[in-house]
This record gives C-alpha cells, sequence and structure tokens, in this order.
C-alpha cells in the first residue's frame, strides 16, 4: 500500500478560528500535517502546542521568519484583518498555497494587491466562507437552482453574536467593524443565492451594548441593518449584532415568485422539553459549536484542491466582493446616503 502523501501546514494565528482550522487538520485529515506554529503571542503558541499534540512543530512568532525557515506547503491564515495583505503576499511569493480567514482584508487595493500575487504565484488560494460547506446551506442552494421556489426575488440574512467585541474590533480602521467581521459570511451568502452582483446598498448602525469605548471609538457600531440592490433585480437584507447574550444567531431566508426556503435556527438540538414551566429548546452558543462541520468541510475540500491540482470553491473574488460591500456600507453609516457599488 502506497503511503499518504501528506500536506505540510503552517498555523499563521492560533486563536479561535485558527484553532478550529487546527484540530481539524490535526486530528481530522490524515493527508494533512502541521509543522508550524505561528503567532506573535507566546501563550497561545503554548496553548496551540498542548492542545494540538505537537511538541516537535516549530514555533515562530512572525510569519517572516516562518517563511524562511519552516518546511510548509501551505498556510492558514487567521490573524486579524490588517495583517492579511502582507502574509498573503508573502507566502504566495514564497509558493504557499493560502487558505485566508475572512474577512480577506481592508480594501480593494489590498484585495487587488493579493489576487496578483496569488495569480502570478499560481498557488491554490481558498477564501474561509465556510457556509458554502454546510449541508443546509449547499442544499437550499441546490433547491434554488432547481427551481423549488421560482425565481428569487430577495434574501434576507442576519448573524448576531452573543460575546461583546474583542478590544481591536472597536478600532473600525483596524477591523472594518461588525459588517466585516460578523456579516462577511452575510454577504457571501447573499451573492451565493441570488447569483449577482451588489449594485447599490444603504446602511444603519448603532452602537447600543458597548458604552464603555464609545469615548474611545465614536464610530463603532455593534447593530447594523443593510439594504441591497442587485445586478439581476433581487434584493437583499443583512442585520448584523455583536454582544446580544443569548447566543449564536445564524439564519438565512430565501423569497422567490413561487415559494421561500429557510435555512437555519437558533434552537441548539431537534429537543424540545415541555413541562409545567413551559417549552424550552437548547440554544447554540457559539458559531464554533454550529458550523463544525462546515469548517471540516472547507479545510478537507482545501487538502483536496492541492493534492487534486484544482481550483477551490471559494476564491480571491469572492472575498474581493464581500470587502467591496463592507467598503461600501461603512462608507453609508457614515453618510447616512446609499452607496453604488463601483463608484
Amino acid at each position: 500500500m502506497s503511503k499518504t502523501k501528506k500536506i505540510k501546514l503552517g498555523i499563521a494565528g492560533c486563536g479561535r478560528a485558527g484553532m478550529i482550522h487546527a484540530k481539524n487538520f490535526a486530528f481530522r485529515i490524515r493527508e494533512a500535517e502541521i509543522t508550524a506554529l505561528i503567532d506573535p503571542s507566546s501563550e497561545n503558541i503554548a496553548a496551540a502546542v498542548k492542545e494540538l499534540e505537537l511538541e516537535d512543530a516549530k514555533v515562530f512568532s512572525n510569519y517572516e521568519t516562518a517563511l524562511k525557515e519552516a518546511d510548509f506547503d501551505a498556510v492558514v491564515i487567521s490573524s486579524p484583518t490588517v495583517f492579511h495583505r502582507d502574509i498573503c503576499i508573502a507566502s504566495a511569493l514564497a509558493g504557499k498555497h493560502i487558505l485566508c480567514e475572512k474577512p480577506l482584508s481592508m480594501n480593494l487595493k489590498e484585495c487587488e494587491d493579493i489576487a496578483a500575487a496569488v495569480n502570478n504565484a499560481k498557488v491554490k488560494f481558498q477564501i474561509g466562507f465556510m457556509r458554502r460547506f454546510d449541508c443546509g446551506f449547499i442544499a437550499a442552494k441546490e433547491r434554488i437552482d432547481a427551481g423549488e421556489i421560482g425565481n428569487v426575488v430577495m434574501v434576507r440574512s442576519l448573524t448576531y453574536g452573543p460575546s461583546k467585541p474583542q478590544a481591536w474590533m472597536c478600532d473600525i480602521a483596524k477591523s472594518n467593524g461588525p459588517l466585516a467581521e460578523v456579516n462577511s459570511h452575510d454577504i457571501d451568502t447573499v451573492r451565493w443565492f441570488t447569483s449577482s452582483e451588489f449594485t447599490e446598498i444603504y446602511a444603519i448602525g448603532g452602537n447600543y451594548r458597548t458604552s464603555s469605548v464609545r469615548a474611545e471609538f465614536p464610530d463603532f457600531y455593534d447593530n447594523v441593518s443593510l439594504a441591497a440592490k442587485f445586478a439581476n433585480g433581487c434584493q437583499g437584507i443583512i442585520n448584523g449584532a455583536q454582544g446580544v447574550g443569548y447566543g449564536y444567531d445564524s439564519r438565512c431566508e430565501i423569497l422567490g415568485t413561487e415559494g421561500i426556503i429557510f435555512v437555519g435556527a437558533l434552537d441548539g438540538a431537534a429537543v424540545v422539553t415541555c413541562n409545567k414551566k413551559g417549552m424550552t429548546k437548547p440554544i447554540v452558543p457559539s458559531w464554533r459549536d454550529l458550523f463544525l462541520d462546515a469548517y471540516f468541510a472547507e479545510d478537507r475540500d482545501f487538502i483536496d484542491c492541492i493534492l487534486e491540482d484544482r481550483q477551490p470553491k471559494v476564491t480571491v473574488h469572492d472575498g474581493m466582493m464581500a470587502v467591496a460591500v463592507v467598503n461600501a456600507g461603512n462608507q453609508s453609516i457614515k453618510t447616512g446616503i446609499p452607496v453604488k457599488l463601483g463608484e
């Protein structure tokens, strides 16, 4: 029996999202092998080494040294968004295949720089829109394409997160705000289900739950609503929130000329308890619980793309289009007027 070929991986960013990917590659995908861990936080590195059982992996505080000294074929980038451009470009120049968490970058110029580097290096690039690998979302797309609800008229997608934003997220200049950190997945979902591009958006935002940062970051918003027009005439509505407390809430509805499709629910399981106190259902506590299978399918497909020499299902272009909407949405929030994409 021939020996299984392994793709060697570097994990750039060992925080929450990075560790979800790392666990899949370390324990669930036999064709993958983590050979390098990269994070400026020594605490993150130490925790990752222990949790992933990777005492032999090389550890680095910066990606520049890792790219020079470590042996890996591909990199998983889960660092804060402001660092994505530089890590992506350096990785592409070094010939590494790339799985980059969303958002792709801070603005379209940075996205274009990444796209050029990836195309010139001819490496595989996959953006981390894991909902495209979720069974429920895939089934919804298949039903749309099969014409079960006629022509799509409107897609409404929402994501409400339970936890307060991390400190760096409150600086819009560094995070691009909740539209980027929370709603990038919704933006891609609406693009995917409408099979079209955003042409005009209007967004409003406000800070309702994070009063402690109002003085330092007066433009930060923890609640956002966005309405959109699409090139093919479809309509879109996106809602986002941070710090809701009650659980992780991700839902989508696709309204057509002949019906409607619902995807997602707040329920944590199909178990309902009824007693004298009433009816109860478990609530999904975190995105890390809801989309675990989708993350695995995403990571599995990334490795398969490299082994089979095929292009990923979600690309630099998909990441770029989401960033364009985020930037336009933030502009609309700031100016109070609709923004046309491409202008």
